[in-house]
């Protein structure tokens, strides 16, 4: 084997595990706003298929709803809020804490994502990272997409289970 070809094969298996876990397709938004988070699901659990997805909402994400997905059922746990919120002219001081969809098969060899609309409050800290946390469930196992770095520490990909995450902007 050649050194050249091995420095390859280093670099692409010390690439995969960053690129294994549930992202965010959108990076970036702004406080004050909509945010449509598309989870995107790029494998099972070590070869398992899918079979559920659970996303935990943070405090300061409000007004939300879960996407249809044909073959899955969609549930919502509500609960309330830490604070109230001004939602065009109505307090809300409860709503949607979490998003399950469930039912459906998803092979480990498939990609597929999974879509909640949404509105981020004033309430929130634009320049950080605010995290929501996935756990996948699989036929056989589970991954727990929930790692969120401490206040102030860069986020890591290198994590074993890094929480999806988007980065808030100031307010337009």
């Amino acid at each position: 084997m050649s050194k050249r070809f091995c420095l390859i094969l280093i670099a692409a298996c010390a690439a995969s595990p960053a690129a294994a876990h549930i992202t965010l397709e959108t990076k970036q938004a702004a406080v004050g706003s909509y945010y449509k988070a598309v989870f995107a699901v790029p494998h099972g659990c070590k070869g398992s298929p899918t079979t559920k997805i659970r996303v935990q909402i943070p405090e300061g994400v409000i007004a939300v709803k879960p996407m249809p997905k044909a073959g899955w059922s969609v549930d919502v746990v509500e609960g309330k809020y830490t604070n109230e919120y001004d939602y065009h002219g109505n307090k809300l001081s409860s709503g949607v804490k979490e998003v399950a969809w469930s039912g459906g098969k998803l092979p480990d060899h498939n990609y597929d994502e999974f879509v909640i609309s949404s509105f981020l409050t004033d309430s929130l800290k634009p320049n950080t990272t605010l995290y929501f946390p996935v756990v996948q469930e699989c036929e056989t196992g589970v991954s727990r997409w929930i790692e969120i770095p401490a206040e102030g520490a860069k986020h890591s990909h290198e994590g074993n289970s890094p929480a999806p995450g988007v980065k808030l902007l100031p307010k337009p």
